[in-house]
């Protein structure tokens, strides 16, 4: 070989490794179900997730329980998010940043603005038992609200949740987990606004809110206790009991956190218990809710009238999913309007069966549901009333 060739097969090597180097060094993206699609900085300094999901759905409701004839028709995109997670310059501290897009999913017709934004957090990871957060995010509530709306077995979640859950809300979150032997168990712990997400004020009244979590089996697994359904069909039996609290001091919405705004402000507090059990496809979870407040209803110079839903519900729901993927469900809802709010709320009732087909886990699923739904007027003020509801959704997501 002639002195010019081996000069060139040197720098073509060199040229070569000096690529290779900086290929290595480079972020190279990532795509997973369940994570999203993301990008890692070269010096590990920030990590970037990006999801987004769709929720696209029909719906019937008939005129009565006799009468098939439909009085109601639902054709719209009842969700879509974009949710963006990370760290930045250490994996100790994480965000979330999630926004919503369809009018469903912006609190539009009670807060009169199209409310975007749903999660802007910051948590600080102290240590692998404990955490502390500043933003907007969930409040540590019932077990089916703080279960993501893209993990739910049903179209949507019950009549329960509906009235009387937290949501969320801006303030200071605490987070400590630990166990004894196999029996784990979580803490946490929140002071907020207690006037919900994106309000500009608020008044000197916040909210406190607990939750204590225990698994006297042990861990699910995957956080398989934050999804519905077992679709990693936990070989041992997984069990959780779950029980909060909150007390919302001087809020301006029927709901605490959510609900139009009253014509007063009014002290709410809120108790729940949930109970989860998941093995080999089997799933259950049952909830209790209860609200209270003293002097609930509350009206203008005008006569009309606004009021805090003062009352109580349970929600049981069972499930079994088959190695096909496929999946059934049966709930049970309940609701029960306080005595004050009774000649204004009905007792209301709801049996539902579902189907589900899981070709990407709960990140793209098929679902569909039928409802039979009985309101009872317990001061017979109004005319009792029935009806017949079918949902179909399709969900699909990263």
């Amino acid at each position: 070989m002639n002195a010019r060739a081996c000069v060139l097969l040197i720098l073509v090597t060199g040229c070569c490794n000096s690529l290779n180097a900086q290929y290595a060094n480079n972020a190279i993206p990532y795509f997973t179900y369940g994570r999203g699609m993301g990008i890692i900085s070269p010096d590990s300094l920030f990590l970037l997730n990006i999801r987004f999901r769709i929720q696209n759905r029909l719906g019937l409701q008939s005129v009565s329980e006799s009468n098939l004839d439909i009085s109601q028709v639902e054709a719209r995109v009842r969700r879509l998010r974009l949710r963006l997670d990370g760290y930045v310059y250490s994996p100790k501290l994480t965000y979330v940043l999630q926004l919503s897009f369809s009018r469903a999913d912006m609190d539009f017709d009670d807060t009169g603005f199209p409310n975007i934004v749903r999660d802007a957090f910051v948590v600080y990871n102290v240590s692998p038992h404990f955490a502390v957060g500043l933003g907007q995010t969930k409040l540590p509530g019932n077990r089916q609200r703080v279960i993501s709306s893209g993990d739910l077995q049903l179209p949507d979640r019950s009549i329960v949740n509906a009235r009387f859950n937290i949501d969320r809300d801006f303030g200071l979150q605490l987070y400590y987990n630990n166990h004894v032997g196999n029996c784990y168990f979580l803490l946490r712990g929140a002071i907020s606004s207690g006037e919900g997400r994106n309000i500009v004020a608020s008044d000197r009244g916040l909210a406190y809110t607990g939750r204590l979590e225990v698994y006297p089996l042990g861990q699910f697994a995957a956080n398989g206790d934050y999804f519905e359904g077992d679709l990693l069909r936990e070989p041992k039996p997984r069990i959780s009991f779950g029980l909060s609290y909150s007390a919302n001091y001087n809020t301006l919405r029927t709901g605490g956190q959510l609900g139009k705004l009253l014509y007063e402000p009014r002290d709410i507090t809120t108790g729940m218990f949930d109970v989860l059990f998941k093995h080999r496809g089997w799933a259950l979870a049952v909830e209790y809710l209860q609200r209270s407040s003293v002097n609930p209803v509350t009206s203008d110079t005008s006569g009309n009238i606004r009021y805090v839903y003062y009352g109580y519900g349970h929600n049981i729901q069972l499930s079994r999913l088959f190695p096909s993927n496929f999946e059934i469900v049966a709930r049970y809802s309940e609701v029960m309007p306080h005595t004050e709010i009774q000649l204004y709320e009905p007792h209301t009732r709801q049996y539902t069966v579902g189907g589900n087909y899981y070709l990407r886990g709960h990140r793209v699923k098929l679902q569909t549901d039928l409802t039979f739904e009985d309101n009872t007027w317990v001061l017979n003020y109004y005319p009792n009333r029935q009806n017949w509801q079918l949902r179909f959704q399709v969900e699909i997501g990263i």
